[in-house]
């Protein structure tokens, strides 16, 4: 995903682990972030909440292999895409 976005001419920056990714948010102010859903350091929707109150204005993709049925969070949103995500799928984004 990173190389598709970096040849669209956008700004990308990743991270391995939730908390690499918070430190980051803190230092980037991200308009979009795609977060796995499993990760070494944890289960990615645990942190939606977390990632949501450093910027209420991202645009959060939260990212599972699977089928899932994640919990709404009052007063914020995010979407959820299925793996395997393809460039036509990045494409309607």
């Amino acid at each position: 995903m990173k190389s598709y976005f970096v040849k669209k001419n956008y700004d990308v920056h990743s991270a391995a682990t939730l908390q690499e990714g918070l430190a980051q948010m803190q230092l980037v102010h991200p308009d979009i972030l795609f977060l796995d859903n499993n990760l070494p350091d944890g289960i990615g929707w645990s942190k939606v909440e977390s990632f949501l109150h450093v910027n209420p204005a991202l645009r959060l993709f939260l990212m599972s292999g699977y089928p899932p049925t994640f919990p709404n969070i009052p007063g914020f949103s995010y979407e959820v895409l299925i793996k395997p995500i393809s460039f036509a799928d990045l494409e309607i984004l």
